[in-house]
C-alpha cells in the first residue's frame, strides 16, 4: 500500500502568499492570500512580515477545516541564500538566520523557509525548501566572463527548470540524472540552462543583465556602448539599473511587459512589434544553440516553459531554429506549488536524501 503524505506548501510573493495542501501529488486545497499595501506598510523589513503572514496562513487553514496535526511536512519557497547546489534542503537554524538577514538581499521568498520552519517545529515534523533561485552548479569554465572583476553568476528559475526537466525525463522513461537537457524558461525574465546529468552546468543570469532580453529585462548588451551611456551624464545609476531590469526588453521597445498585448499588436499589423518579438525568440534560440555547444551536441531534449510558452507563434519561431538539435518539449506555465511538493515528496519517499545548508 502506498503511503499518503500530506504537505503544506508555502510560496510568498511581494503582495500575496500562495499556499497549498497536497496528499502526495493530489491537490487538496490552493489559496492565494492577498496582502494590501495598507496591511504591509507597518513592516519596515521583509522579515518583520513573518508573524503577520504566518498567522494568516494558520487562520486560513483553520477556516478551511484543515487539521495541521495531520501534516507530514511543510515545504517553503527557497529565498536568496548563499549559492547552493540543486535539491531539497532541510530548514535549519543557519538557513533561517541567512534568510532573516537577507544574506543576498531581501525578497518575499525569503519568508518561505522561515514560515515553513516555524510551523513545522511546532508540529514536530520536517520542513524543507526546494531549488531556490540561487542554485549554483555551474562548471568553473562557465564563470569566467573576460573581466576578472566580474564573475558570471548563476541566478535563474531553478525550481521550474528542474521540475520540467524531471517531467521530460519521465516521458523519456529515464532519470533526470541520466539525461542532458536545454531548458528555456520564458517569463518576465528569460533563463536558458544547460542541464548535464542532473546539474545545471551553465545558465545566464536571468535577473541582472545576461542572456536573451525578456518582457522587462534588457539581457546582454553591447558593453562598450553601455559604458558610454553610463558616463554620458544623462542617467543616474538607478536609471541604468532600471533600464537593465524592469524597464528593459519589450517594455523599452513596445511599452508593455505583457506578451499577450504584443501578440495583439502584431495581429493588428504592427510591424515593429513583430520585429521586436521575433528578435526575442531569435535571442532565445541563439542561447539554446550556445547551450548545445556546452553539452557538446549531446542533447536529449530542449524544453520550453514559462508563461510565454503558451504563445504558439513564439514557440514556433524558436522551434524553426532549434529542432535540428533535439526533440522539443513544451510545458507552458510555471507550476511552482506542485514542484515544491514534489521536492518534499522525493525526500519523504526516500528517493532523495535531504541536503543540509552550509556556509
Amino acid at each position: 500500500m502506498t503511503n499518503v503524505y500530506r504537505l503544506l506548501v508555502i510560496n510568498p510573493g511581494s503582495t500575496s502568499t500562495k499556499i497549498a495542501i497536497f496528499d502526495n501529488e493530489k491537490l487538496v486545497l490552493e489559496e492565494t492570500l492577498r496582502h494590501s499595501t495598507e496591511e504591509l506598510s507597518p513592516y519596515e523589513s521583509m522579515y518583520d512580515q513573518f508573524e503577520f503572514r504566518k498567522n494568516i496562513i494558520l487562520k486560513t487553514l483553520s477556516d478551511k477545516e484543515i487539521n495541521i496535526t495531520k501534516l507530514s511536512a511543510v515545504v517553503g519557497r527557497g529565498g536568496l541564500l548563499k549559492p547552493i547546489s540543486g535539491g531539497t534542503y532541510s530548514v535549519d537554524e543557519k538557513m533561517i538566520e541567512d534568510l532573516k538577514v537577507g544574506v543576498l538581499g531581501e525578497h518575499a521568498s525569503n519568508l518561505g523557509g522561515i514560515i515553513a520552519g516555524e510551523i513545522a517545529t511546532g508540529l514536530n515534523i520536517p520542513s524543507y525548501i526546494v531549488d531556490p533561485v540561487v542554485v549554483d552548479e555551474m562548471q568553473d569554465v562557465a564563470r569566467i566572463s573576460g573581466m576578472p572583476e566580474l564573475e558570471r553568476k548563476s541566478i535563474f528559475h531553478a525550481l521550474n527548470q528542474k521540475a520540467v526537466a524531471r517531467r521530460a525525463s519521465d516521458e523519456l522513461k529515464k532519470s533526470y540524472e541520466e539525461l542532458n537537457f536545454i531548458v528555456a524558461h520564458l517569463g518576465g525574465g528569460v533563463s536558458v540552462g544547460a542541464h548535464k546529468k542532473g546539474k545545471v552546468i551553465d545558465v545566464n543570469n536571468a535577473l541582472d543583465g545576461d542572456g536573451p532580453f525578456s518582457p522587462e529585462r534588457s539581457g546582454g548588451l553591447p558593453s562598450g556602448d553601455l559604458a558610454k551611456m553610463c558616463y554620458s551624464g544623462k542617467y543616474t545609476l538607478d536609471d541604468i539599473k532600471k533600464k537593465i531590469k524592469g524597464k528593459g526588453g519589450l517594455v523599452a521597445y513596445l511599452c508593455t511587459n505583457d506578451a499577450r498585448e504584443v501578440t495583439k499588436m502584431i495581429d493588428n499589423g504592427d510591424k515593429k512589434a513583430e520585429l521586436v518579438y521575433k528578435a526575442m525568440a531569435y535571442q532565445v534560440s541563439k542561447e539554446i544553440g550556445a547551450c548545445a555547444a556546452v553539452l557538446k551536441g549531446q542533447v536529449d531534449g530542449i524544453i520550453l516553459t514559462g508563461g510565454i510558452a503558451y504563445d504558439d507563434n513564439f514557440i514556433s519561431w524558436i522551434k524553426e531554429s532549434v529542432e535540428f538539435i533535439s526533440k522539443v518539449f513544451v510545458y507552458p506555465g510555471e507550476d511552482e506549488m506542485i514542484a515544491l511538493a514534489q521536492g518534499g515528496l522525493r525526500v519523504l519517499r526516500g528517493e532523495e536524501k535531504a541536503k543540509q545548508y552550509t556556509d
